[in-house]
């Protein structure tokens, strides 16, 4: 067991390489050592449509005769179905493998427990539950997602240090900003990794935020725009993005829109509209905003993780827009370019890490 955990980890730590690229599959790492304990070969899915973890991991072993007497870790259970590529149950058995330990199961209908079966029909040594909990934590979206049938959901806002979230503001200024140069990008990044990002109407209408990832390198998310009432301006900056895709809600038709934006009918309540993003094949979602959208969330405990960052700054009497209060004390804090940033998980499966 020990032998199996040391492996299990290195499994999750090259898994984790996959970060941001291979939504709405999950982040899978493979390693396969040889019957004298040495690493033969490693793999991990690195965005979707592409090779599965144990495919590249059994295409980087050079003697495929070592592959008889091996061992592969995998942090997810192999599938067992034809998608955008083969079974990798059937691709292990085929290769002569004959132990594999797997770090927990797949969430997936078509999957879970079926590539195990398949594996010990074919005469192969199946071990599960290694680091499973560490499994299941690296891929929370995931999980979350084929057992809530709903997007995960991340809250992020930044105030100030006396709980407002924007000042008073005369026509035409613009919002107060908490955030700093460094804890910017670390929100862009934050926006990488999610499929879609959402901020209430006002706050499209007031600010006319781009909601891309113009700091960090990697995916724009799906910008999810609540036009339910048809007033948001068609010069609006989520509306003309190039390359950018962007979703509307709303029932009503409009056609001073550009042809690349899509519509859908909300829900007629929040939960309805995730049910809605669901549907479309959206796993993750990153609420920015405004007060109004923030506490519609955590009103009806529709989050898994918020990152709430508190600026040193006070408004005091300048002050005009209370942030959201979620009434217990963060998972973790920590200082960040003279900001607290504050992490609260609403999601047993999420692990808050420090940077």
């Amino acid at each position: 067991m020990e032998y199996d955990i040391r492996y299990m980890k290195r499994a999750l730590q090259i898994a984790a390489n996959g970060l941001g690229n291979t939504s709405p599959n999950p982040m899978v790492g493979a390693v396969i050592v040889n019957g004298s304990g040495i690493i033969i070969g490693e793999g991990y899915h690195h965005r979707c449509g592409e090779g599965h973890a144990e495919v590249n991991a059994i295409a980087s072993v050079k003697d495929r005769r070592q592959l008889t007497t091996a061992t592969m870790y995998v942090t997810l259970e192999p599938c067992s179905h034809y998608g955008k590529t083969p079974p990798c149950a059937k691709l292990i058995i085929d290769s002569g493998i004959p132990r594999v330990v797997v770090g927990c199961l797949d969430p997936f209908g078509q999957v879970s427990g079926r590539g195990i079966k398949m594996m010990r029909e074919a005469g192969i040594e199946v071990v599960t539950q290694v680091l499973e909990q560490e499994c299941r934590s690296l891929n929370a979206v995931f999980m979350t997602v084929h057992s809530l049938r709903r997007p995960f959901i991340t809250l992020k806002w930044a105030q100030s240090r006396d709980g407002f979230i924007d000042r008073k503001r005369e026509k035409n200024d613009t919002a107060a900003r908490f955030s700093t140069v460094l804890t910017s990008v670390l929100v862009h990044r934050l926006r990488s990794v999610h499929d879609a990002i959402i901020v209430g109407n006002n706050t499209i209408i007031s600010d006319n935020p781009r909601l891309n990832v113009r700091l960090w390198t990697g995916r724009n998310p799906i910008k999810i725009v609540p036009d339910r009432k048809g007033n948001i301006p068609s010069t609006a900056a989520v509306f003309n993005s190039t390359g950018e895709t962007a979703i509307r809600l709303s029932a009503l038709r409009r056609n001073d829109l550009p042809d690349s934006i899509i519509t859908l009918k909300p829900g007629i309540d929040i939960r309805g509209t995730l049910e809605t993003l669901y549907s479309y094949g959206i796993t993750s979602l990153l609420v920015e905003g405004g007060a109004i959208l923030l506490e519609s969330f955590l009103n009806n405990g529709l989050w898994d993780y918020s990152r709430v960052e508190i600026s040193a700054e006070d408004l005091k009497t300048a002050g005009s827009v209370k942030a959201p209060v979620i009434g217990r004390q963060p998972d973790l804090s920590e200082m960040i370019d003279g900001n607290m940033i504050n992490h609260y998980t609403n999601n047993r499966l999420v692990q808050v890490k420090r940077l």
